[in-house]
């Protein structure tokens, strides 16, 4: 029974996973950053007892998952926006001391991709890209069944790679990110900004996939424009790394057609068998985080992740 938490902008969840990835109880809170550390990790820890309590078995390790930068190998949290207080501070040492059991922490894009490795849709591949769209674009990265680590064994940023330069400004100091073109929030802007009729309401991707469908033209190119942007940031991904599945999560995935996305990628990628690449849609459901929180603490222990 590992303890999954996860930690978010807005909330902190955390629940017990049996070692087949099923969520057995779980409950959540709001993150509340501006509050600190030492008041969040109490609230981790209460959480923890918890759901312990409502499985009615005793806790066997501890896996993390957080947005943001953090050294998994370290335990550390790095400069991470909504959670300023936190960096420098270590919840795997801290947990460890006050449950007596083995903690790990990785990046949720990370986690989200062992979960799916693991337990998911991209059970028994080799060579697998997790992608989560949303209000940012992150992931990661499994080759030969071993998570992928950067220089000094860093997460790799998918969402901000340039697909046009000449694109809206990101937040990562460039222009045209994938993050800057392809997210829900982008979606929105565009959409708002191109002579979108109606009440002045704010709308969120959703609702423009839906307003597409019931044969609003301006709706109508801003799902093209981002199915354009999606499909050629994966084409991108195909063609650099050549997986054999591309697993796609997050709330924008569930008003997008895969096969739309293919017809994307379809234009370029003709030196690489980019047919050859699955894509798949997230299989974890709501869930999805804390089954792969929980993962991080079998591939790091029980599978034997060198650290």
């Amino acid at each position: 029974m590992i303890g999954a938490v996860d930690i978010g902008g807005t909330k902190i969840a955390v629940g017990m996973v049996d070692d087949r990835g099923r969520v057995l109880c779980k409950t959540e809170a709001p993150t509340k950053g501006e509050r600190g550390y030492v008041d969040g990790l109490a609230r981790i820890t209460g959480m923890l007892r918890e759901v312990t309590r409502q499985a009615g078995a005793e806790i066997s390790g501890i896996g993390i998952g957080s947005t943001g930068w953090v050294y998994p190998f370290t335990g550390e949290f790095g400069d991470v926006d909504f959670l300023p207080a936190w960096k420098s501070r270590n919840p795997v040492k801290d947990l460890e001391r006050t449950f007596g059991v083995r903690a790990a922490l990785e990046n949720d894009g990370d986690a989200a991709a062992l979960g799916e490795a693991g337990w998911g849709a991209g059970r028994g591949k080799q060579r697998l890209i997790y992608v989560t769209v949303g209000t940012g674009i992150g992931g990661g990265i499994v080759l030969d069944g071993e998570l992928y680590r950067g220089v000094d064994r860093s997460h790799p940023e998918v969402g901000h790679h340039v697909i046009d330069a000449s694109g809206p400004e990101c937040t990562c100091g460039f222009r045209g990110c994938w993050e800057a073109l392809a997210t829900g929030p982008a979606m929105a802007a565009w959409y708002k900004n191109h002579g979108a009729s109606g009440s002045g309401e704010e709308l969120g991707a959703k609702e423009i996939f839906q307003l597409a469908l019931c044969g609003d033209a301006c709706a109508r190119r801003a799902v093209e424009r981002e199915t354009y942007y999606l499909g050629l940031g994966l084409a991108n991904l195909i063609g650099l790394f050549v997986p054999d599945m591309i697993v796609l999560g997050g709330s924008v995935m569930k008003s997008m057609k895969l096969e739309d996305l293919r017809g994307v990628i379809a234009q370029g990628c003709r030196f690489v068998p980019w047919e050859k690449t699955a894509l798949a849609l997230a299989s974890l459901g709501e869930d999805a985080n804390l089954i792969g929180a929980a993962r991080v603490w079998h591939y790091r222990f029980a599978g034997g992740e060198e650290c």
